[in-house]
C-alpha cells in the first residue's frame, strides 16, 4: 500500500513536536499517540490503512521523544502538559476535534484528554492501557501488580536507569522488547530505528521523566474520573505486566465504552496484529459519522 508520508514540526503548548502526516487533508482527523520506549514509528503499520480509509492521520513524536523538544525538568512531563500538547496540536491543525488512538503512555494521555478535554475528542481508542485511577488502585491494593510494575519505581532513581538502559548498545531495552513480545515482532531494522531515536541528545532521560513525573509532578485533579467520550479498548491478553482484569473497571468509568480482546497478542499488539488493530480503529472512528453509533 503506497501512502505518501509528510513530516513537519508544529509548535504547541510551548514545545515543538515533530509529526508525520498522511491521508486527505480534509479527512476526519486521527491522532496516533505512542508510548514508551517508542516514537511515531510505533504506529507505522496503521498509518497507511487509516489514510486509505479517508482519514487525515497525524502521528507526533510526543515531547521528550524522537525529533520533538525535550524539556529538562521532570515537571514538564506531567499529564496536564502532555494533554495540552495534543489539544494545541489539534488547534494548530485547524480542527475543533480529533479521533485519538493511543498505546501505553500515549494511552495515559488519551484517558487524561477524555477526562479534562472531552470537547476536543470525537472518539477514543486505547490499546493496553487502563484508566489511570484503575491502575493506581491496582498498584495500591495488589502486591502482584506492584511486582509486575516494579520497573516504574526503579525508573525513579537518578542516572542509574539511564546508564543501565544505554549500556551495551541498549541491550536491556531491546531484550525487554523482545522478551515481552511474540517472536519476530521487532526486526533488526525496527530496532536500529529505535536505537537511533534513543541516542538523540537528552532522549533517554526525557523518556524516563514521563515515569518520574507520574510520581513527583502530579497533574491537577479532573472534575470527574469519568470518561464521556465513546471509547474502544483494544487489549492484547498476553500482556505480562497489565492484565485483562484491568479492563472491566476501566470500562465502568466510561459512559460509552466497549472492549475487544486480541487473545494471541501481547502489550505490543499494534505490531503483532497490525491488520486487526487497523480494522478496529477504522470501524470505531468511522462510526463517529453516525450519532447513534457507540
Amino acid at each position: 500500500m503506497n501512502t505518501a508520508f509528510h513530516t513537519r514540526t508544529i509548535l504547541t503548548n510551548g514545545v515543538h513536536l515533530h509529526v508525520v502526516e498522511a491521508g486527505p487533508e480534509d479527512g476526519p482527523l486521527v491522532l496516533l499517540l505512542h508510548g514508551f520506549p517508542e516514537f511515531w514509528y510505533g504506529w507505522h503499520r496503521q498509518i497507511a490503512p487509516l489514510a486509505a480509509a479517508g482519514f487525515r492521520v497525524v502521528v507526533p513524536d510526543q515531547r521528550g521523544y524522537g525529533l520533538s523538544d525535550k524539556p529538562k525538568r521532570i515537571r514538564a512531563y506531567n499529564l496536564d502538559d502532555l494533554a495540552l500538547d495534543i489539544v494545541g496540536l489539534i488547534e494548530a491543525l485547524g480542527r475543533e476535534k480529533a479521533n485519538v488512538a493511543a498505546h501505553d503512555w500515549g494511552g495515559a494521555v488519551g484517558w487524561w484528554l477524555a477526562m479534562k478535554h472531552a470537547e476536543r475528542l470525537d472518539r477514543l481508542a486505547l490499546l493496553n492501557i487502563p484508566h489511570p485511577l484503575v491502575l493506581k488502585r491496582a498498584l495500591w491494593r495488589s502486591a502482584k501488580q506492584r511486582k509486575k510494575s516494579s520497573y516504574m519505581f526503579w525508573f525513579q532513581l537518578p542516572w542509574l536507569p539511564e546508564y543501565a538502559l544505554r549500556r551495551n548498545d541498549y541491550h536491556l531495552i531491546v531484550h525487554t522488547l523482545r522478551r515481552t513480545s511474540l517472536p519476530g515482532t521487532f526486526s533488526d531494522e525496527d530496532l536500529a530505528l529505535y536505537r537511533e531515536a534513543w541516542e538523540r541528545p537528552g532522549a533517554l532521560t526525557s523518556m524516563l521523566h514521563w515515569y518520574r513525573a507520574a510520581l513527583r509532578a502530579r497533574p491537577g485533579k479532573p472534575a470527574s474520573p469519568r470518561n464521556p467520550v465513546p471509547t474502544l479498548m483494544i487489549w492484547g491478553t498476553k500482556d505480562i505486566v497489565l492484565g485483562r482484569d484491568l479492563v472491566p473497571p476501566s470500562l465502568d468509568l466510561c459512559d460509552q465504552g466497549r472492549a475487544v480482546y486480541l487473545e494471541e497478542a501481547t502489550h505490543w499488539l499494534l505490531h503483532e496484529q497490525p491488520e486487526a488493530v487497523s480494522r478496529l480503529l477504522i470501524e470505531h472512528f468511522k462510526a463517529s459519522a453516525d450519532p447513534g453509533a457507540q
